[in-house]
C-alpha cells in the first residue's frame, strides 16, 4: 500500500471511532435525565438533516452533473436520494417490533424494569445504531476515496463526519442505557455502529476501487443523504419529543445544525 492509502484508512477509522466518544456519555447520563435525553436526540437530528441536505446533497449533485450532464445529474442525484430513504424505510419495516416505540409516555429508570423486560427504547436504539451503521458503510467509502484522490480535501470531510458521528453515538448509546441499565452496551453499541466506516474503506478497496468513478461516488453521497433525513424525522425527532419536552427537541436541533454548519465553515 501506499502512503495515500494507510493515511486513507487511519482518516476513516478515526471518523468511525468517533461514536464512541458520543457512546461513552452513557457513562455520565442520569438514568431519569429525559431532558438530556430529548436534546441529544434532537441535537443528532439536527446535525444530519444539516450535513445530509447542505453538504452531501450538493457534493453528489455536483459530481453527477460533471459526469452526466445537468439534467441526467440532477435527475439522479434526486433518485438516489430518495432510492436511500426508500432502503433505509424497508428495513425499517422489516425489523421486528413489538409495539410503536412513539407511543411510550414515561421513561422509568432501567432499575424498575422487571428482568427480561424489552423496552421500546431499546428497539430506537438498536434500529438507531443499525442505520447508522449501513449509512456509514458508503460514508467510509466516500472518505476513503476522497483521500485517495486528494488527501486535503479529505481532512474537512473526516472532521465533518467525525463531529457528527458524535452525537450519532448519543443517539444510540443514550436509549440502550435508559433502557437495560447497562453502561457497557449503550458503548459497545455505539462504537459498534461506527466501526462499520473503516469497514466501508476496506469494501471501497478490495471491491470498488477497480471500477470507482464520479458516478458511484455521487451515487453513493446522494443515497447516504437520503439515509440520514430518513433516520432524523422517523425515528430521532419523534422520539426527542415523545421523551421530553417539544421545545428541547427543537433547541437541540438548532444547535446541531449550527455545529454542522460552523465545522463546515471552518474547512471551506
Amino acid at each position: 500500500m501506499n502512503g495515500n492509502i494507510w493515511l486513507a484508512f487511519g482518516l476513516t477509522t478515526i471518523a468511525g471511532l468517533c461514536t464512541g466518544i458520543g457512546g461513552a456519555t452513557a457513562f455520565f447520563a442520569k438514568k431519569t435525565n429525559t431532558r438530556f435525553l430529548a436534546v441529544s436526540l434532537g441535537f443528532s437530528a439536527g446535525v444530519m438533516i444539516y450535513v445530509s441536505m447542505i453538504e452531501m446533497f450538493f457534493t453528489a449533485q455536483t459530481f453527477l452533473i460533471d459526469a452526466l450532464g445537468k439534467k441526467p445529474g440532477s435527475i439522479a442525484t434526486v433518485a438516489a436520494f430518495f432510492g436511500g430513504m426508500f432502503f433505509i424505510g424497508l428495513i425499517d419495516r422489516l425489523i421486528p417490533q413489538s409495539s410503536n416505540p412513539h407511543e411510550v409516555k414515561t421513561l422509568p429508570a432501567p432499575a424498575d424494569r422487571p428482568a427480561g423486560t424489552t423496552s421500546t427504547l431499546t428497539r430506537t436504539g438498536l434500529f438507531t445504531a443499525l442505520a447508522i451503521a449501513i449509512h456509514n458503510f458508503p460514508e467510509g467509502l466516500a472518505t476513503f476515496v476522497s483521500a485517495q484522490q486528494e488527501p486535503s480535501l479529505a481532512i474537512p470531510i473526516v472532521f465533518a463526519i467525525a463531529i457528527h458521528n458524535i452525537p450519532e453515538g448519543i443517539a444510540v448509546s443514550v436509549p440502550i442505557y435508559y433502557a437495560t441499565g447497562s453502561k457497557k452496551k449503550a458503548f459497545f453499541y455505539a462504537l459498534a455502529s461506527g466501526l462499520s466506516e473503516p469497514l466501508g474503506a476496506v469494501a471501497g478497496y478490495l471491491i470498488l476501487m477497480p471500477f470507482m468513478n464520479d458516478v458511484i461516488y455521487g451515487l453513493l453521497f446522494a443515497a447516504v443523504a437520503g439515509i440520514m433525513v430518513f433516520i432524523s424525522l422517523d425515528e430521532l425527532l419523534p422520539s426527542a419529543r415523545e421523551y421530553g419536552e417539544h421545545h428541547l427537541s427543537i433547541y437541540g436541533l438548532v444547535a446541531g445544525m449550527m455545529v454542522m454548519a460552523i465545522s463546515l465553515l471552518l474547512f471551506m
